[in-house]
C-alpha cells in the first residue's frame, strides 16, 4: 500500500484513540500529550530490531515459553497499586492479548501455516469487489466475531472462579472477587491470551476447514 495512505491511517487511528481517552475521562491532555511521546520514544527503539524479535518469536523452539514467561513477569512486577484501577487490569489484558497473538503466530510459522507472503509477490493485487467477495467477507467477519466471543465468555466463567478457588478469595461478590490481584491478573491474562491465540491460529483454521480461507 501506498506510504502516505499508511500515514494518514496511522495518525487518524491515533487521533481517535488520543481524544476518546480524554472525553472518556480516563486519561488528561497531559496524560495523553506523555503516552504520545513514550509511544514515539518506543517505535524509535524498538523498531531497528523489529524483523530480528519477529524472526526469534516465530523460529526459535522455546520462544512461546519465554514470551509467556516474560508477559507474565510484566503483569506481575510491573507495577502495585495503594487502590484498585483499571489500569492494572488493562497492563493484563494487553500483556495476555499480546502472548496469545505471537504463540499463535509461532504456531502457524512451525506448522506451515498463514506465512508470509515472499516478497517477490508484493504488492499484492486485490480481487474486484463483487457480491459474492462482499458476502464471503461479512460471513468471515461474523464467524470470526462469534468464536472470539464465546472463547471470552468461556475462559472468563472458568478462570474467575477457579482463581478464587486457588487463591481462597470468596467469590460471593464476583466484582469485588476480580478487583483482587491474584484473582484479577490470571482471569485477564488467560482470558485474552486465549482470545489472542484464538484469533490468530483458531479461527484462521476454522476457516479453512469450512472454506472461507
Amino acid at each position: 500500500y501506498p506510504l502516505m495512505f499508511g500515514l494518514i491511517l496511522a495518525f487518524c487511528w491515533c487521533s481517535l484513540v488520543c481524544c476518546s481517552r480524554i472525553y472518556m475521562g480516563m486519561h488528561s491532555i497531559l496524560d495523553v500529550i506523555a503516552g504520545f511521546l513514550y509511544a514515539i520514544l518506543i517505535l524509535v527503539v524498538f523498531h531497528p530490531v523489529v524483523d530480528l524479535i519477529d524472526n526469534f518469536n516465530l523460529t526459535y523452539k522455546y520462544a512461546p515459553f519465554i514470551i509467556i514467561s516474560l508477559h507474565l513477569a510484566l503483569g506481575i512486577f510491573s507495577f502495585t497499586l495503594d487502590t484498585w484501577s483499571t489500569s492494572r487490569g488493562d497492563t493484563a489484558q494487553i500483556l495476555g492479548c499480546g502472548a496469545g497473538v505471537a504463540c499463535g503466530s509461532h504456531l502457524n510459522y512451525i506448522l506451515g501455516l498463514q506465512l508470509d507472503p515472499p516478497p517477490h509477490s508484493l504488492p499484492l493485487s486485490l480481487s474486484s469487489l463483487t457480491v459474492a467477495v462482499f458476502g464471503k467477507a461479512i460471513l468471515r467477519l461474523l464467524v470470526g466475531v462469534v468464536v472470539l466471543l464465546l472463547t471470552k465468555v468461556a475462559m472468563k466463567k472458568a478462570t474467575i472462579p477457579l482463581a478464587c478457588q486457588i487463591f481462597r478469595v470468596p467469590h460471593d461478590d464476583v466484582r469485588r472477587a476480580r478487583q483482587r490481584m491474584e484473582v484479577e491478573l490470571p482471569y485477564r491474562y488467560i482470558t485474552y491470551g486465549m482470545v489472542g491465540f484464538s484469533l490468530m491460529f483458531v479461527v484462521p483454521c476454522l476457516f479453512h476447514l469450512i472454506g472461507l480461507s
